[in-house]
């Protein structure tokens, strides 16, 4: 018989998320709009601070769709994208009619790197295609290279949507991660570091912008006493009920930033003495991760894969870091600016199991299949 399945990052109920379903159920909120809707909004921005506003939506991917309308994309643009990260950072950009420029990553934080950026601005700009909008992302919670990667949008004046899908909580020199972008998006997905189960928030500095998006979210219904539409838009509002599970998870963000960075404090006690093994660590005290995902790097792709199936065989969920995209097929006429940073992380690196329920024996197991396996 196997033992019980160790899931790479679970959902993580803090206790009174069913308090606010309860209550939506006893008003009869049970509709993209209501107080768990806007309670839930009012809890990140204050959370986030920086003169936020926030618009909680279907889905993260959802926030970047509407993100890149907000910036202005459209059909026969270009939109450069980090190439190492997952596939719903680049998928918007193609919905809108426009074409990704992918862009490899630096070796201290795996995020977009400033200099093969500029390479691919000035490229296109050469071409006479510059870009529209740079896509970063703060990749497993680690926060990209802020300051640099800012430069040289502001340099060639192109905006950037932050992706902060995975980043909730993480901070780069005491900022909060989602308040750096033109636009910047978060993620509530069920793995992510608090859920909604699913769903997503676009945010801004400007009310507008908020009002904007909640507009285009609920089907760009005009003020009319009828059904009007002078734009095309999208059912990607946030639910009630899945707000009332995003307003409990609030009260436990902090807890789970602090097992998710004791985790990976874990990981990185148990690989000190292996030279094989390197872990994904902040590179200065600029740098504050919520360690959404704790991964390392292997020798090799053989043993990476040897790892992980070991893993397996004891029931225990691992991952091989993010595919990179101008690898993947959809995207293989894509262009690609860097050099093989992305594709050598891919082959070599594994996310451990990393989430904030983990209890003492999930550890054992975990200590036990890496013991034997070195």
């Amino acid at each position: 018989m196997k033992p019980e399945k160790i899931w790479l990052s679970s959902p993580h109920m803090g206790g009174n998320e069913q308090k606010f379903i309860e209550k939506a159920f006893e008003e009869n909120w049970i509709a993209p709009l209501g107080p768990n809707v806007t309670g839930f909004e009012e809890d990140l921005q204050k959370y986030l601070g920086e003169d936020s506003y926030v618009s909680v939506l279907s889905s993260g991917t959802a926030a970047i769709h509407l993100g890149l309308i907000h910036l202005g994309v459209g059909l026969g643009d270009e939109v450069i994208c980090q190439t190492f990260t997952f596939s719903a950072s680049a998928n918007p950009i193609v919905y809108l009619g426009a074409t990704p420029v992918f862009v490899d990553s630096e070796e201290e934080t795996w995020n977009m790197c400033p200099i093969a950026l500029e390479e691919a601005i000035k490229s296109r700009i050469e071409k006479g295609k510059k870009p529209k909008a740079i896509i970063a992302v703060h990749l497993y919670g680690m926060p990209f290279k802020v300051d640099e990667i800012l430069q040289v949008a502001q340099k060639y004046d192109i905006p950037v949507l932050e992706d902060s899908a995975e980043a909730l909580g993480s901070t780069y020199k005491k900022q909060k991660c989602g308040t750096f972008g033109t636009i910047s998006i978060l993620s509530f997905n069920g793995n992510k570091i608090i859920t909604t189960s699913g769903g997503g928030a676009l945010v801004t500095k400007q009310k507008e912008i908020k009002e904007k998006t909640i507009f285009l979210a609920t089907q760009a219904r005009d003020n009319a006493p009828h059904y009007q539409h002078s734009h095309i838009g999208y059912n990607y509002r946030m639910s009630n009920i899945c707000a009332g599970i995003g307003r409990g998870q609030m009260e436990v963000l902090d807890l789970h930033v602090e097992k998710r960075r004791a985790m990976h404090q874990f990981y990185s006690d148990f690989f000190a003495s292996n030279s094989e093994i390197s872990i994904l660590k902040e590179p200065n005290s600029d740098f504050y991760s919520n360690h959404w995902l704790s991964a390392i790097i292997l020798p090799n792709y053989a043993t990476r894969e040897a790892l992980r199936l070991a893993f397996e065989k004891e029931n225990i969920e691992t991952r091989p870091l993010w595919k990179p995209m101008h690898l993947q097929p959809v995207f293989k006429e894509c262009l690609f600016f860097g050099k093989n940073t992305a594709e050598q992380l891919f082959e070599k690196g594994l996310c451990l199991p990393s989430g904030s329920n983990l209890e003492e024996d999930n550890k054992e197991r975990i200590t036990e299949v890496i013991r034997c396996f070195f």
